[in-house]
């Protein structure tokens, strides 16, 4: 099953509503789709979102990273996969969502090649999912009216986005707990919206209403690993560690520093799915459990991450995959039954994704 072709395609798709976090405002989809054939016929899928305030990666930065690659890996055997891999992680470095949608590509291929669903060549059994939905930061009862929305829907899980002003955050937290049910459960993600002091200081400002999110995600900035530590030691909030974690060695010191309660885990941050695998059972090592979260991604970067939530369900143990339902239409033919909030993978090989060569969305 020898490689004979890369190709890029750029897949893009409106959003049902603007995504808004501290950190950027976003109204469409817009991400890479590598397309990896073979000989026999067989072509693997991958995804990757251009984030440059996250990872540094442009859509231009992400092809050019693509068509350096792809010499090395076209006539290449598939059934050199450890080899393939190796190659993605040590031609260039950093650039983690190109090789993020490249390693997914090669792993689609590697599992069709198998006739296996991509979650069971990784060991997982589980194929239904719940994963939460993202309210995006705004006036406060826009946010309300967009939560209802969200329960109407079926979901349980609000993660609520905010980091722009501390005390207005407070005011938005406290409005949308008592205008839900308790049974609705809120994450927090501020997108390293404050300082270690105006976390704690907020943070507590909610605990003392006894409103104690399931978790604040990444209140601070990514390379403030003390400033996470000093808010872990303060609040009973439980912390998510998200832009500070791209890398093994960044998720070990912040697990031996005991700074953070959970992990997030992102492929576009971990460079792919093997490094992700790597990193639950790391967490795991540590007694921490993790979440698998995605950037603003279609279908074939979504399906990746549910493949590996339940290659390692026994540590994953919440989802934040609601990308695709966030979409106004879903661009990518997939056998994956994306139910709002109910995630249900099917027995097709590979990831269960396909592109048929017709549709409006690719360019």
């Amino acid at each position: 099953m020898k490689i004979t072709n890369i190709q890029t395609k750029i897949l893009k798709a409106p959003l049902k509503t603007p995504f808004v976090t501290s950190l950027r405002r976003v109204y469409a989809l817009e991400d890479l789709v590598v397309i990896i054939k073979c000989d026999n016929g067989s072509i693997g899928y991958g995804e990757g979102a251009p984030t440059p305030q996250i990872t540094g990666e442009t859509m231009g930065a992400m092809v050019a990273t693509i068509e350096y690659i792809k010499p090395h890996l076209i006539g290449r055997e598939i059934e050199d996969f450890d080899a393939l891999i190796g190659l993605i992680h040590t031609l260039i470095v950093k650039n983690t969502t190109a090789k993020s949608a490249l390693e997914i590509a090669l792993y689609d291929l590697k599992a069709k090649s198998q006739k296996l669903p991509l979650y069971r060549m990784l060991g997982g059994t589980q194929n239904t999912f719940r994963t939460d939905i993202t309210i995006s930061m705004g006036e406060i009862d826009k946010m309300i009216s967009d939560c209802h929305a969200a329960v109407a829907l079926g979901y349980d899980t609000l993660k609520i986005k905010i980091g722009d002003n501390p005390s207005k955050d407070v005011e938005r937290v406290t409005a949308i707990y008592k205008a839900l049910d308790k049974n609705i459960k809120l994450r927090l993600d501020a997108n390293q919206g404050w300082s270690p002091k105006e976390s704690v200081a907020l943070l507590h400002a909610l605990e003392k209403q006894d409103i104690i999110a399931e978790f604040i995600e990444q209140p601070v900035a990514a390379d403030d690993i003390e400033g996470l530590k000093y808010i872990k030691e303060r609040v009973q909030t439980p912390l998510l560690a998200d832009e500070s974690i791209f890398s093994l060695s960044d998720a070990r010191r912040l697990l031996e520093m005991q700074a953070i309660d959970y992990v997030n885990i992102k492929l576009a941050k971990t460079a792919g799915i093997s490094q992700a695998l790597k990193l639950a059972d790391l967490s795991k090592s540590f007694g921490v459990k993790c979440m698998i979260g995605c950037m603003l991604e279609g279908p074939i970067s979504v399906a990746a991450g549910i493949h590996v939530a339940s290659a390692k369900a026994d540590i994953i143990t919440m989802l934040d995959l609601d990308a695709v339902s966030l979409l106004s239409s879903h661009p990518v033919e997939t056998s994956i039954a994306f139910n709002e909030s109910e995630i249900v993978l099917s027995d097709a090989v590979g990831l269960g994704v396909k592109y048929t060569g017709n549709t409006p969305n690719f360019n």
